[in-house]
């Protein structure tokens, strides 16, 4: 044996790797010359595993108290390179570990006579103290065994099981040493405490062996009940001495004990019927019964800012009473908490939207948000704080200690920052802006004021006052001059902005319940004219109330029913009216089921569902076709006389409207096959852009964006680029109807753009495009605010690389949007762990999460999310992470929430958080809904999976306690 050729060379190359380690050690190499070496070395003197180990971590002869610091760096490349691996380094850890002279301290390492004489052999010399670095070694073998690289196949995991349950019982007995040696006498107290810290590392790679599946497929099998015996002997001599300093990894050894290895006992014949009778009290237990570890709850700052993230990235979604109820839920009634919270997670909005160049059009929205709305969220808050004490002026003093200055500058700190600072004109003056709109509510005195800002304040408080809405409401329904001029105000940032947003809700109201259409005419032009004032009005009511009086008044338009001597009129105030409807309906993607229509006969129903398609005339009713006929005469032919009052007597605006698409489809026709010259089209689109029909446009440009993007036939798109030239580019046209044309622009801008571009790219010599873009230019920042992602924004997500190993467990990440949400989750946990000194938020845009629910759905995407935290719990960061996941999955979601339905109207979401009802179109299957249906799966997930079943538990717990709704009153 000892000649044979595989044994021949192993003295010399056990000399020559000795001496190569000695000199290593001696010379300190650096890892990356160590490593440059290893090839040369093994390519002529080959070992095993287990003996290059050995070599390396056993003592020297002029070594022995304990591991040189280099040595666990050697190790580290030896196991890149494979010439060491996971159970081979336990072997020799075990062998050489302190803990066996610790756990055994009537031995030495010293010959010694046998009662007959004889000279017994040795005893292995031990490292005197090896608990620091075997502490490094367990957390670097834990990584890897986590990372699916320290466990190869099923022979390695048989063997590291083997020598984990040697370890587990080394530490038992090391352990009950210690306990009977109470005062010391044998062992300082240095070191158990050394030896509790490389026993803690150690903990995490037993959790990480017996949660890896290759070990648990092992386990599984028949052959492995002598294996499975030792493990489990081992583990119920460990865990008492764990116990002590109870963890979620301590729960998870002693879970796998009794739960994971009992499972894999074959049942014997005679215990069939207590098998049945377990089983079948197994599917008697629910979810609400399953036991799982607790986390302490941590509300961190970024679960708040993740939440208002998504509530303003398009349609404001602050509906006071969703958001009172999840404040509630989130803090447990601390008001003081609540407050201080709000107030810094509002600043940290603005201050994303700052750092992320949002533009000053969502700036103009956060900034009235923080300062017109918060305070009255303050207000309410102690309003309601007979039950808890409530300090607005310490909260508010608090929050502001926590914002950056640098970002939100007092005005006497502006004079001393450099002139390269970066700033805006909307963030300049906003912690300002904001005690002042808190002192108008009466939240903070005077003299907070100074202390908060400094002597340097030109600001105060509004002359007018804090508005009352009740007042404001009858002054303008006195005089309409009045609700105009309010209007206006919805710009202003002083605190009165919600009075008057409310005030202007309730007289479109009054308005439209009086018919009053004249008037209302004018505030609709206005209001239209103004996307931006839209968003304030939302900050402030829900949808519903100011656009039902809209859509009754609308479809049940009753001019014609009067003795009238001129149409003109009904047809401009109509029109006028519908303009404001589509415009709040477009640029939040308003649908007809979130507007609560029921009927199949609502004209605003019909309009919104069928904008963009024109109709055969087989279609058409007579009335339909003869009203086709008028307007096609009226329009074109210059004997006709044009438009007269009889044309549209006879024709309803409702009628016209809807007729739109089909009536520009056969203007396309004619103009294709050259039946409608240049300047009977010119003659005709004269009328259109003119303030009496330019409302109409709405419906025949999305017509004719949707054809030019479907069309093939180049005289077809050739007709509509002529028509959109005439439109888009008038040659006179007055400055009543330019303000007009503007606004329809803003509702059309986006859509026609698109169709712009992609007629460009089909014929990319065409020199007519860009002017009609440019036309567009500024119509198209204001076009939208869906919470949609554009494309700018898609490709860097979605063409992320595979991301490294630098989340909690050291996994890397697979590339695509996948890695760029894993990305986004480390970073907000990053930053809730150590919030950055200068106040700094972590960029981050809720429009992530909703582009990866559309193109990953809610199940993958949730899937992802549950990894990640996963890992950080297994990691000891669960609590913040769990607030992170919580927020995102209990966030609202802008493209699939219900515009109108709440509980606060009587319609209650049901568990999963999806509303129900006839007038609800079918939504997207939520993040919420996703988790509710994996948690009621909790049985098979935790016989595949017991840790990721136990942290969607956790996780469905969490969310369904922050989103609950309270009690009817």
């Amino acid at each position: 044996m000892d000649g044979s050729p595989a044994t021949a060379g192993l003295p010399a190359a056990v000399g020559q790797w000795t001496r190569f380690l000695s000199h290593a050690e001696a010379k300190r190499l650096e890892p990356a010359t160590f490593s440059s070496y290893l090839p040369i070395l093994f390519s002529k003197h080959r070992l095993p595993p287990t003996l290059i180990a050995e070599l390396l971590l056993r003592p020297k002869k002029g070594n022995q108290d304990s591991l040189d610091p280099r040595i666990p760096q050697y190790l580290e490349v030896l196991l890149k390179q494979k010439l060491v691996d996971t159970p081979s380094v336990l072997r020799a850890l075990y062998k050489y570990s302190t803990l066996q002279s610790q756990a055994a301290p009537d031995g030495d390492a010293t010959n010694t006579l046998s009662s007959g004489g004889a000279l017994q052999k040795p005893k292995p010399v031990r490292w005197r103290n090896s608990y620091a670095s075997e502490e490094v070694i367990f957390w670097r073998l834990a990584k890897t065994v986590s990372q699916g690289s320290g466990i190869k196949d099923g022979k390695d995991a048989i063997e590291v099981v083997k020598i984990v349950a040697k370890w587990m019982s080394l530490f038992a007995d090391a352990a009950a040493v210690f306990s009977r040696d109470a005062y010391g006498a044998i062992h300082s107290l240095q070191a158990k405490d050394d030896m509790e810290n490389s026993r803690g590392a150690f903990n995490v790679l037993a959790f990480n062996v017996v949660e890896n599946q290759t070990v648990v497929s092992v386990l599984s099998r028949p052959e492995s009940k002598e294996i499975r015996k030792q493990l489990s002997n081992s583990l119920e001599a460990f865990l008492p001495a764990i116990m002590q300093t109870p963890s979620e990894v301590t729960n998870r050894l002693d879970i796998f004990r009794s739960q994971t290895l009992a499972s894999f006992e074959p049942v014997d014949k005679k215990d069939t019927a207590v098998s049945a009778i377990n089983s079948y009290m197994d599917n008697l237990i629910g979810l609400e019964n399953f036991q799982v570890p607790e986390i302490p709850i941590i509300n961190s700052r970024a679960g708040m800012y993740i939440y208002l993230n998504a509530a303003l990235v398009g349609r404001p979604l602050v509906d006071d009473y969703a958001l009172f109820t999840y404040l509630h839920n989130r803090y447990q009634g601390d008001i003081q908490t609540t407050a201080v919270q709000l107030i810094l997670a509002s600043f940290d909005v603005l201050a994303n939207a700052v750092f992320r160049n949002e533009g000053a059009k969502t700036g103009h929205l956060l900034k009235s948000y923080l300062v017109n709305k918060v305070p009255l969220i303050l207000c309410s808050l102690a309003a309601s704080s007979n039950l808890y004490s409530f300090n607005a002026e310490l909260c508010i003093t608090q929050a502001l200690g926590q914002v950056d200055p640098n970002v939100f500058p007092t005005l006497s700190s502006m004079f001393d920052m450099p002139s390269t600072s970066a700033s805006s004109s909307f963030q300049d003056s906003v912690r300002q802006d904001f005690c002042f709109a808190c002192q108008l509510h009466g939240l903070l005195s005077p003299t907070a004021i100074e202390n908060l800002l400094g002597d340097i304040t030109y600001q105060s408080l509004p002359d007018e006052g804090r508005y009352v809405k009740d007042a404001l409401v009858q002054a303008c329904l006195d005089d309409i001059e009045r609700a105009q001029k309010l209007i206006g105000e919805l710009d202003n940032v002083n605190g009165n902005v919600g009075a008057a947003a409310r005030a202007i809700t309730e007289v479109i109201g009054s308005l439209c319940r009086n018919k009053e259409t004249m008037s209302l005419k004018q505030l609709c032009i206005q209001l239209a004219s103004k996307p931006l004032s839209l968003d304030i009005l939302l900050l402030f009511d829900k949808p519903q109330k100011i656009l039902h009086p809209l859509c009754e008044l609308l479809d049940n338009w009753g001019g014609y029913d009067e003795e009238q001597g001129e149409y003109q009129p009904v047809y401009e105030e109509f029109g006028s009216i519908l303009l404001l409807l589509l415009a709040f309906a477009f640029r939040y993607n308003i649908t007809i089921a979130d507007l609560g229509i029921r009927s199949a006969d609502s004209f605003v129903g019909r309009l919104l569902s069928r904008s963009y398609l024109c109709r055969p005339l087989e279609e058409l009713s007579d009335h339909e076709k003869s009203h086709m006929n008028g307007w096609i005469h009226g329009l074109f032919d210059s004997e006709a006389g044009g438009l007269g009052d009889e044309l549209m007597a006879s024709c309803p605006p409702q009628d016209f409207y809807l007729l739109m698409p089909t009536l520009f489809h056969h203007m396309v026709l004619a103009l294709s096959t050259s039946y409608l010259t240049d300047e009977m089209l010119k003659g005709g689109l004269e009328y259109l852009v003119d303030v009496l029909l330019l409302p109409s446009l709405v419906p025949a440009l999305l017509f004719l964006s949707n054809r030019l993007w479907a069309a093939t036939e180049p005289h077809g798109q050739k007709a509509i680029i002529k028509i959109l030239q005439l439109i888009l580019i008038p040659n006179s046209i007055s400055n009543e109807a330019a303000a007009l044309l503007s606004s329809v622009l803003n509702i059309v801008a986006k859509p026609l753009e698109h169709a712009l571009r992609s007629y460009q790219r089909q014929v990319p010599t065409s020199n007519e495009i860009e002017p009609l873009v440019r036309a567009l230019k500024e119509n198209l920042p204001v076009s939208r605010r869906t919470g949609g992602t554009d494309l700018n924004e898609l490709e860097p997500w979605t063409s992320t690389h595979a991301a490294p190993a630098n989340n909690a467990a050291g996994v890397a990440t697979s590339g695509g949007l996948s890695a760029a949400i894993r990305h986004t989750v480390q970073n907000l946990v990053q930053w809730a762990q150590q919030p950055p000194l200068s106040g700094m938020p972590t960029t981050y845009t809720h429009r992530q999460i909703l582009v990866a629910l559309k193109m990953l759905g809610a199940r993958y995407l949730l899937h992802i999310l549950l990894e990640e935290l996963k890992a950080y719990t297994e990691s000891g960061n669960g609590g913040v992470a769990y607030d992170v996941i919580t927020a995102i999955v209990c966030a609202p979601d802008v493209t699939n929430e219900a515009a109108t339905l709440t509980a606060a109207d009587g319609v209650v979401p049901d568990e999963a958080g999806e509303l129900g009802g006839a007038t609800q179109q079918q939504r997207r299957l939520t993040l919420r809904g996703a988790l509710k249906a994996e948690a009621e799966d909790w049985k098979r997930l935790q016989k595949a999976d017991l840790g990721m079943a136990e942290t969607v538990v956790r996780l469905h717990r969490r969310v369904e306690a922050q989103m609950a709704l309270p009690p009817p009153a």
